[in-house]
């Protein structure tokens, strides 16, 4: 019987893309999808005809992965559509290992492309839709203003329960923000100070608009393969060395704790499979769609413990320069953020992982963990990556 460790290292990402960044206007959210798709495969070195496996998601249909194969001219062999939201794309990471090692295929595409800021359908028949569907039924008699009084609620506990101040959560964007200047393809580039942060437009107490993700137009994908193959390919391969998923609620209202989320569960299991310790991360990536994100992922992914995540983020903790790299392209505060980021999370680990990320380049990163979350805090997915020195 195969266990997960023995999974470590046998799959490699060997090319990644993006595009549409910021805005696509003109473009359906499926034609930035191939954009990015035939650009990850052409920086693999290979061509649409090699690949045989495809995972893919959207939050505006349900069965997006039959066009989507349609659309590419692919007939997969093996076919992952399972939808959590914005941790989706890092989910699909083990499910794919799994074929690849198995021989089901032999190289997956993973993709996706949203065009949510200038889709042309009105955004008020956009949310009556989607509330006929809200999956939420002890919030949505309420009418929350979703997902962000969510994240709201969060933070107010999370000061409240450990005394974290608005400056530490402005900290976060504040450093995401110091990374994005340093990134030509981010959208947001201008100075931001703490003062900024707090004095920007409220939006759900205690977050301003600065504390909120950006609403983006974009595509990203990554392209797997087995890791003997991925040696003799155009790229240096980024290993997939740990991967774990964990859903422990879908509404906010049903987390026992609102400052403890099901990333200290998939943290440890992908740390576990990796054989690694989170002292050994280089690098993190972590979906920040709001700056509470940034503060309960540090914690529960073991950075730091419970409720020091404000303090680990003060007087720049995870800005350039800083004890800990977080969010080297700007995250999706400041550089993208489509509706779901989850991919552009893998997309930036692996650039960091190949030394081409240019003027934020980490020096000597050779391990980075990804973690992505879904819903309202809803489902978590961590990845452990690595360069070839770690395998």
């Amino acid at each position: 019987m195969m266990s997960l460790d023995m999974l470590r290292g046998k799959v490699a990402i060997a090319g990644v893309g993006h595009a549409g960044l910021g805005e696509a206007p003109g473009y359906t959210e499926m034609e930035v999808l191939a954009q990015a798709a035939l650009r990850a495969v052409a920086d693999a070195g290979l061509s649409m005809r090699d690949i045989d496996g495809l995972a893919t998601c959207s939050s505006s249909a349900t069965m997006w992965s039959m066009p989507v194969a349609e659309y590419l001219g692919l007939r997969p062999r093996y076919i992952e559509a399972t939808m959590l939201g914005g941790s989706s794309f890092v989910a699909h990471l083990l499910p794919s290992v799994m074929a690849l090692v198995s021989g089901q295929c032999n190289a997956v595409l993973v993709c996706y492309g949203s065009t949510q800021r200038t889709a042309a359908f009105g955004r008020k028949e956009g949310v009556k839709a989607r509330s006929l569907l809200d999956p939420q039924p002890f919030e949505h008699p309420y009418s929350p203003l979703q997902p962000v009084t969510s994240y709201a609620l969060a933070a107010a506990r999370h000061m409240h329960q450990y005394g974290t101040t608005r400056d530490q959560l402005a900290e976060v964007a504040v450093a995401a923000r110091a990374w994005a200047r340093l990134n030509p393809e981010a959208a947001m580039r201008d100075p931001l100070s703490i003062d900024d942060v707090l004095r920007s437009r409220p939006v759900s107490d205690p977050l301003t608009v600065r504390d909120c993700c950006l609403v983006s137009d974009g595509g990203g994908a990554y392209v797997m393969v087995r890791a003997d193959r991925a040696r003799h390919l155009k790229q240096a391969p980024v290993y997939v060395l740990g991967n774990a998923t964990a859903v422990w609620n879908r509404q906010i209202s049903s987390m026992d704790d609102l400052t403890v989320t099901a990333a200290a569960e998939s943290g440890k299991r992908a740390l576990a499979m990796a054989g690694l310790e989170i002292r050994d991360v280089d690098v993190a990536e972590l979906y920040d769609a709001f700056t509470i994100n940034t503060l309960l992922f540090l914690e529960d992914l073991g950075f730091c413990r419970k409720g020091e995540g404000g303090a680990f983020v003060e007087g720049g903790g995870i800005a350039p320069g800083g004890r800990l790299p977080v969010n080297t392209n700007g995250g999706g505060l400041s550089c993208v953020h489509p509706g779901m980021y989850g991919i552009f999370l893998i997309i930036e680990a692996v650039r960091q992982l190949r030394a081409q990320a240019g003027d934020r380049q980490v020096r000597g990163a050779e391990i980075a963990l990804v973690h992505g979350n879904g819903g309202t805090l809803s489902s978590q997915s961590t990845a452990v990556l690595g360069s070839a020195a770690t395998c």
